[in-house]
């Protein structure tokens, strides 16, 4: 085996602006309550999150569609040990929830203690304004 010296360096953070234009109805939705995803008007392939172009058949020709916000539970994981951007936070849960619609979301899981959480329960992704203002949504109870 060859050794290979090495530096340490010094730690990089990273916060990059993310432009949102093209999706702002999705943030807007969020602040009125609403999940919106988009459609492929081409394909009719369903995106969330939503996107402003069909990867599928390459079509800009989108449309915002609200969505039932009802959802099953896949799979869901606790989280003890939380990574150094969520240091502030209590341990959390987080799951992925298949929607009515049938698109797949990844949200965090409130409302429920740890041991009522089963796979193949019924919840709901409701949008949420956190206490610091940001734009989210999140799996409640139906």
């Amino acid at each position: 085996m060859t050794y290979m010296p090495s530096l340490r360096s010094r730690e990089i953070k990273i916060a990059p602006q993310t432009p949102i234009s093209k999706i702002s109805p999705f943030w807007e939705g969020l602040k009125e309550g609403k999940v919106l995803a988009t459609k492929c008007r081409k394909c009719g392939k369903l995106y969330f999150p939503p996107t402003p172009d069909c990867p599928e058949c390459l079509s800009s020709e989108m449309e915002w569609v609200q969505l039932s916000c009802e959802a099953e539970i896949e799979t869901f994981t606790h989280v003890v040990v939380r990574p150094a951007s969520f240091q502030h936070h209590k341990p959390y849960t987080v799951a992925i929830g298949k929607l009515k619609e049938g698109v797949k979301v990844l949200a965090w899981l409130t409302g429920f203690k740890l041991s009522e959480i089963k796979v193949g329960m019924k919840v709901k992704l409701a949008a949420k304004t956190t206490p610091e203002g940001e734009l989210t949504y999140e799996f409640v109870p139906p």
